[in-house]
C-alpha cells in the first residue's frame, strides 16, 4: 500500500510560494509565513490570489504533484500537472469500455450501488446512536421510512439497463436521503431543507459543496496517479472540461463527506457566524473558519478503517487511490468486476 502524502491548502491572499532546497516556503511580502518539507507532497490547492514560483511548479510537474487553483470561495478554476502518466494501453481500454454501453452501465450501476449503500449507512448510524431518544422518536420514524426507501432504490438498481434510468434512480434516492438530512443535524442554528448547489443558499449546502470539491480533487489525483483518464467516465458522460471519471469515483465516497460535515456542525466546530451571505443569496465559509475545516479534513484523512477488498487497514485519505486501483485492475482483466467501497 502506498503511503498517504500531504495535500497543502494555501488560502493566504497575495502569498508567494517557492521551493527552497527540500522545503516549500510561503511568503507574504518579505515575511516567511510557513515552511514545510516538500518530499511528502501530493498536491497543492491554492485559493484566490496565490503565486507559485516556476521552480516549484517544475518540481511539482516532475514529481506528479498536481497544483489546483480555486477562486477565493472554493470554485474550481484550473489545474497544472505534468506529463500524462500510466500505461497508454490502460487508458485505451478505459476509453473503449466507456464506448461500450453495456459495460459502462455495469460499472456505473456498481458505483451507484456503493453510493446508495453508504447513504443508507449514514441513516442507520444515526438511528443506532439517537433513534431511541424520547425527543427523537418522530424523527426516527421518518428516518426509518427513508432507510427502507433507500433499500428499495438500491435493489431496483439491478433492473436499470441504461445510464438515464440509473441517474433517475439515483435522483430518487437523493431526494429521499436529503429529504431527511435535516434530522441528522443536531445543532438547531443550522437549517437545511433541500440540496442546492448553484449557488448554495444556506451554510449546510455551502459546506457540502466545498467538501465535495475537496473530494473530487483527491479522486482526480488518484486516477492520474493510477494512470487512468479522469475525464472519461462511465456514469457521468463525456463533457469538455469536466472530470467525469473523478465525479464517478467520488459518488460512493460522498456519504463519508456528509458524515464529516455533520461532525463539524454537531460538534460545534463551526457556527453560523463563520459564514458570509452574498447579494445573490449564496453562502460561503469565511477565511479563518475555512482553516479550521481544512485542518479537520486533513486529520480525518489520517483516520484508518478496514478495507474489505485489500483486507488491510487504510487511511481514509487513501480511499480514492484504493478505488482507482480496483477500477484499473478490473479494466486490465485482473478481477471480475469493479468493487465499490461499502462503509460498515
Amino acid at each position: 500500500m502506498r503511503p498517504l502524502r500531504n495535500v497543502i491548502y494555501i488560502q493566504t491572499q497575495n502569498a508567494w510560494v517557492h521551493k527552497d532546497n527540500d522545503n516549500l516556503v510561503m511568503k507574504v511580502g518579505d515575511e516567511i509565513k510557513a515552511r514545510v518539507p516538500i518530499h511528502k507532497l501530493q498536491g497543492l490547492v491554492c485559493f484566490g490570489q496565490v503565486s507559485i514560483s516556476p521552480y516549484l511548479m517544475a518540481h511539482c510537474s516532475e514529481n506528479g504533484v498536481t497544483i489546483t487553483y480555486l477562486n477565493q470561495f472554493g470554485k474550481f478554476l484550473a489545474r497544472v500537472e505534468g506529463p500524462v502518466s500510466g500505461n497508454v494501453l490502460l487508458r485505451r481500454t478505459q476509453h473503449l469500455t466507456g464506448a461500450d454501453r453495456d459495460k459502462s452501465v455495469a460499472i456505473a450501476r456498481t458505483m451507484l450501488s456503493g453510493k446508495l449503500y453508504n447513504q443508507r449507512a449514514v441513516l442507520r448510524r444515526y438511528l443506532r446512536d439517537y433513534g431511541d431518544q424520547a425527543d427523537g422518536q418522530a424523527m426516527a420514524a421518518e428516518l426509518t421510512t427513508a432507510e427502507k426507501r433507500l433499500s428499495r432504490c438500491l435493489n431496483q438498481l439491478a433492473d436499470c439497463d441504461a445510464i438515464d434510468t440509473l441517474m433517475g434512480r439515483e435522483g430518487e434516492a437523493a431526494q429521499v436521503y436529503f429529504g431527511v438530512f435535516q434530522y441528522l443535524i443536531r445543532q438547531p442554528d443550522f437549517q437545511f431543507d433541500a440540496r442546492r448547489r448553484r449557488p448554495p443558499t444556506d451554510p449546510v449546502n455551502a459546506l457540502l459543496s466545498f467538501c465535495y470539491t475537496l473530494l473530487t480533487h483527491d479522486c482526480r489525483s488518484a486516477l492520474e496517479t493510477t494512470g487512468l483518464d479522469p475525464a472519461s467516465g462511465f456514469l457521468h458522460q463525456l463533457r469538455s472540461g469536466r472530470p467525469s471519471l473523478a465525479l464517478d469515483l467520488a459518488e460512493e465516497l460522498r456519504p463519508m463527506i456528509d458524515r464529516f460535515v455533520l461532525s463539524l456542525i454537531n460538534k460545534r466546530q463551526l457556527s453560523l457566524k463563520d459564514f458570509e451571505e452574498w447579494p445573490n443569496g449564496s453562502f460561503t465559509l469565511k477565511e479563518e473558519p475555512r482553516r479550521t475545516l481544512l485542518a479537520a479534513w486533513q486529520d480525518r484523512k489520517q483516520d484508518t478503517l478496514m478495507h474489505p477488498w485489500f483486507e488491510e487497514s487504510v487511511p481514509i485519505g487513501m480511499l480514492p487511490w484504493t478505488q482507482a486501483q480496483i477500477l484499473a485492475r478490473f479494466l486490465r482483466g485482473d478481477c471480475d468486476s469493479y468493487v465499490p467501497f461499502l462503509w460498515k
